[in-house]
């Protein structure tokens, strides 16, 4: 088995272990996951869990030049927040790359692509390593052996959106192409 498809498959099973089935496209996160994270949002300003308290967050990982995944989630996270109404206003959507090097720079015009309130963070390789770490979110770099050049790879990750409360802590996750409607109704109860 190749090393990308050893770690792939490793995650899987972590993810797995850690992250038992719920109801429909909604999925429990193991709340001993959750931790402090410092970024850099879009705007260039540094940012930290701790900003976002008294609001849940909808946390997205994954990388602007994704192919398929990250546009389709983040596209279900958007629909949800307008399908949401005034109830979206409690909820801070945040997309967090995990290519820094590709992404530092055009963060701000990618993430207003999905919605007007989703805000992009990143960071040093470190910071977003610890901050995917501390989610329980993993992510590997897979690089194209059939092209020297060293931007040309793609990114393994997870493709979970996490929905964490106002205190900072996991509240649930949501299964890939869950759909806006899941989402919201999932989402919906914790705001009553």
């Amino acid at each position: 088995m190749s090393r990308p498809r050893y770690i792939v498959v490793l995650a899987v099973i972590f993810l797995m272990l850690h992250v038992p089935a719920a109801a429909a496209g909604q999925v429990e996160i193991d709340t001993t996951l959750s931790g402090p994270f410092s970024l850099t949002d879009h705007n260039g300003q540094p940012v930290t869990d701790r900003d976002f308290r008294g609001r849940y967050m909808l946390v997205f990982f994954g990388y602007t030049s994704c192919p398929d995944v990250c546009p389709t989630q983040l596209q279900i996270m958007g629909r949800a927040m307008g399908l949401m109404g005034a109830a979206a206003e409690e909820v801070q959507p945040i997309f967090i790359s995990v290519d820094p090097e590709r992404d530092a720079k055009i963060l701000q015009d990618y993430v207003l692509h999905f919605h007007q309130r989703m805000l992009g963070l990143t960071g040093t390789a470190q910071q977003v390593a610890e901050s995917a770490q501390a989610y329980g979110a993993y992510y590997v770099k897979i690089l194209d052996a059939n092209n020297d050049d060293p931007q040309s790879y793609l990114i393994n990750h997870t493709a979970y959106i996490y929905l964490l409360g106002p205190d900072g802590r996991f509240r649930a996750a949501f299964d890939p192409g869950s759909g806006a409607e899941a989402l919201v109704a999932g989402i919906l109860p914790y705001l009553e």
